[in-house]
């Protein structure tokens, strides 16, 4: 019997972590019941003080420590906040100078266009651009020979004309104070005054030569048979001249007459144009290092 009443009582088993997350109730158990043992007429001992002010102090502590997490966590908002704040106003100032340009840049070319009273006329039919920028759209295009307004402002390689009441923009070097020299009506095969320049060549290019010789009539020089090139097979012909007007009104006829004098293509001023690529107009060609090279002074013409 006496072993029956010694026999201990299996202890509850503990949650992980209990001691934790009881620490402040145990702490506000223990001071609640010293106070309550105080007033309720018991003797507190001292080490019940001690106790008690150990109590306090370790609920100070935690209350500290969430304080300072806290205030850690108010700072990264207020920071987040300034960072947001900042970078809203970036975009706006970006935002606003970007309409200011636009304005600005509406404005000169309403003064431009408003202002343009100087006359040119097209060499050569021409792309009529969006803007003078790479990524500019074609919009359509201006014949030879056209009467166009300037407005005398010029970027990259173009120059800001009025089409259709709007500023456009067309390939430099291709506008002219004087109306150009306009072909001879049709083609001829009746001889021409300098024969020799016939030497070597095929009928179709003798066709060309004498077409242009006679719609033409400016033209004194010309090359024909050479030892080089397309020039070898007779198929080609060179027409001497350096005059930008004459020289572009030249190559329209060519291209005009394209398939009646069955052409091959047609190179003048470092561009190229062909009959089966004539939907890309004027094409640039890389440069070969001299003004000859590059069909600066002369048209140069083939023929199949």
């Amino acid at each position: 019997m006496a072993a029956g009443r010694h026999k201990r009582e299996p202890e509850p088993r503990r949650l992980p972590g209990a001691a934790f997350v009881a620490a402040p109730v145990a702490v506000m158990a223990t001071v609640s019941t010293i106070s309550l043992g105080v007033l309720g007429g018991g003797t507190a001992t001292t080490a019940d003080s001690r106790l008690a002010a150990a109590s306090v102090e370790t609920l100070l502590a935690h209350r500290q420590v969430l304080s300072r997490a806290e205030s850690r966590r108010r700072e990264k908002q207020v920071a987040e906040q300034i960072i947001a704040d900042q970078e809203a106003y970036t975009r706006r100032v970006a935002r606003e100078a970007r309409t200011t340009a636009a304005a600005a840049d509406a404005s000169a070319i309403e003064q431009a266009v408003r202002e343009a009273d100087t006359q040119r006329y097209t060499t050569t039919s021409l792309n009529v651009w969006s803007a003078s920028t790479a990524s500019a759209q074609v919009l359509g295009e201006i014949e030879a020979g056209a009467k166009v307004l300037v407005t005398g402002r010029s970027e990259a390689g173009r120059v800001e004309v009025v089409w259709k009441g709007q500023a456009r923009w067309v390939t430099a070097g291709y506008l002219s104070a004087d109306k150009p020299v306009g072909p001879a009506a049709g083609l001829s095969m009746a001889p021409c005054p300098n024969t020799s320049v016939e030497r070597g060549l095929t009928t179709n290019a003798i066709r060309v030569y004498r077409s242009v010789c006679h719609a033409f009539p400016q033209i004194t020089s010309y090359g024909g048979w050479d030892a080089h090139g397309e020039h070898r097979s007779g198929r080609a012909l060179d027409i001497m001249t350096s005059d930008v007007a004459l020289g572009t009104a030249i190559a329209t006829y060519l291209r005009a007459h394209a398939a009646e004098l069955h052409l091959y293509d047609v190179i003048w001023r470092q561009h190229i144009w062909t009959p089966v690529r004539a939907g890309e107009g004027w094409r640039y060609m890389s440069s070969r290092g001299s003004a000859t090279a590059n069909h600066y002074d002369h048209v140069h013409v083939s023929t199949y």
